[in-house]
């Protein structure tokens, strides 16, 4: 497993597939287009759940697209090499991706009319998934026992920098026209309520029947067995032999896992680093 890792502003990333240079190319020069459709996330927080739902919605539930085409090529990681390079001079409306903070996101943004989809999780549930996630890849070298990585995420030593400070900057956007905040616990418990959210706030107006496309080639089961969505092609440096990228697809696996100290050593940290916002927020706070 590669020791590499790619700094940024302080932040650590992958060794594979990014570079200093491009992360500043994003946020200084990448030019956001007013027609983009961006999907935001912190790492493992139903990221291409959510890239699914709006490819389907952008082919109004025809599924060839997305049954056709591979997740990052449908919707490019604008921060990584390839990502950059596809975009950058890519025309027409563009789909694409990114788990950039807000303070690394590309600048131009925040002076066009472009939608972001900001999806958030629960931090517990994203440091579960996150562990079994990096565990089974060779890009990002993580401690061997959950305990060890719970506490470089809490201290925000992990892909991407601090979820605290990743979730405080994009929800200070969040009363903006143009961005739209998706909660993974909202997706679970309604799913076709959230969609037609995403669908009003893109400005698309789908039949009932197309939902019900959306809805099903969207599912769970037909992402797990999609090789274009499941990252199954991904090449055999970048993962383990037992790797698997829709593990479960639920909320509240960190009960599972976490330990009543640990659960409880969470919760001081959660509860002083996010003082101040309304619970109403965050769904997982109403489990």
């Amino acid at each position: 497993m590669s020791d590499s890792y790619v700094w940024f502003e302080g932040i650590r990333f992958p060794g594979s597939g990014f570079d200093p240079e491009v992360f500043r190319e994003v946020r200084d020069k990448f030019v956001v287009k007013n027609e983009d459709t961006i999907t935001v996330t912190y790492p493992k927080s139903g990221t291409n759940w959510l890239v699914e739902i709006v490819c389907l919605i952008h082919s109004n539930g025809d599924p060839k697209w997305v049954q056709s085409v591979p997740t990052w090529n449908r919707s490019p990681w604008v921060e990584t090499i390839p990502g950059y390079e596809f975009l950058k001079d890519q025309e027409g409306p563009r789909i694409y991706t990114s788990h950039l903070p807000i303070h690394l996101f590309p600048q131009s943004f925040f002076s066009s009319k472009a939608k972001v989809i900001y999806g958030i999780r629960n931090p517990r549930d994203v440091l579960v998934s996150g562990y079994f996630f990096w565990r089974e890849t060779n890009i990002f070298k993580i401690p061997e026992t959950l305990k060890e990585f719970m506490e470089l995420f809490l201290q925000g030593h992990v892909a991407y920098g601090s979820w605290f400070e990743h979730i405080r900057g994009w929800l200070s956007m969040r009363e903006r026209e143009n961005v739209l905040v998706v909660s993974y616990e909202e997706l679970k418990k309604d799913t076709r309520v959230t969609v037609e959210k995403i669908c009003e706030f893109l400005g698309k107006k789908l039949k009932p029947e197309e939902i019900d496309l959306v809805l099903k080639y969207s599912s769970f089961q037909f992402m797990k067995e999609n090789k274009m969505s499941n990252f199954t092609m991904l090449p055999d440096s970048y993962v383990n032999e037992n790797f698997s990228f829709i593990r479960k697809g639920v909320t509240g696996d960190w009960k599972n896992h976490f330990t009543v100290a640990q659960a409880e050593a969470f919760d001081k940290i959660y509860q002083e680093k996010m003082a101040g916002y309304p619970p109403k927020l965050f769904p997982w706070e109403e489990c």
